[in-house]
């Protein structure tokens, strides 16, 4: 462990920070009540937290339309897998440990939406039918997610960060475009202006 002053156990953790109070110990649910259902329906982006059978974690955005996650039933939801890189490292998680955790956003509000449960990787027809993405196209797969909890995670982290306040955004010069730092990373040799195209082309007809 490359730290110090490590702590390890829950016991020492609690001997930091406060024990959490009893509302907040209660506010998870085990369904998709309404207000769990109004949020999903109206979020647009979502954060996916996986992790592998050596316990490697990994978070990947994902994004659409706002109600493309749907609640199927009361303790259900679907996620379509929207076309990207091929990397698959949330499908291949959940394959291997099928746990998930969600964060769901709505632009603007500052109040986030947590969903933590089991997740399989599902080809059902229907349920590709019903979950077109970006050009119109069906998903290859569905992450199908059977819930444990769901509750609202307070405001305060939006608040520190001004995240939703334009005025307040850091600024950006100084900071080199992203397919600058893709071309550094992968070492294409590619000039800079053909990796752009390229970057472009890719977000313009694999949506």
């Amino acid at each position: 462990m490359p730290f110090d002053h490590v702590i390890r156990t829950p016991d020492e953790l609690y001997a930091t920070y406060s024990e959490p109070g009893d509302g907040v110990r209660a506010k998870a649910v085990a369904t998709f009540d309404e207000h769990c259902r109004a949020y999903i329906a109206r979020s647009p982006f979502v954060l996916v937290a996986t992790m592998d059978a050596d316990g490697r974690c990994d978070v990947s955005p994902r994004g659409g339309d706002a109600g493309f996650v749907t609640v199927l039933d009361d303790t259900r939801l679907a996620i379509p897998d929207a076309s990207g890189n091929n990397r698959l490292d949330t499908l291949r998680n959940v394959t291997q440990t099928g746990q998930i955790g969600l964060l769901f956003l709505i632009p603007g509000m500052s109040e986030t939406l947590r969903v933590n449960g089991r997740a399989c990787i599902t080809t059902d027809p229907e349920l590709l039918a019903a979950h077109v993405v970006g050009q119109g196209k069906p998903p290859k797969a569905v992450i199908g997610v059977d819930l444990v909890e769901a509750f609202l995670h307070c405001a305060k982290a939006f608040m520190r960060s001004h995240l939703w306040e334009p005025g307040a955004w850091p600024d950006r010069s100084g900071l080199a475009r992203p397919a600058q730092i893709w071309k550094d990373h992968i070492g294409m040799p590619e000039p800079l202006d053909d990796v752009e195209a390229w970057l472009a082309n890719d977000y313009a007809t694999n949506m």
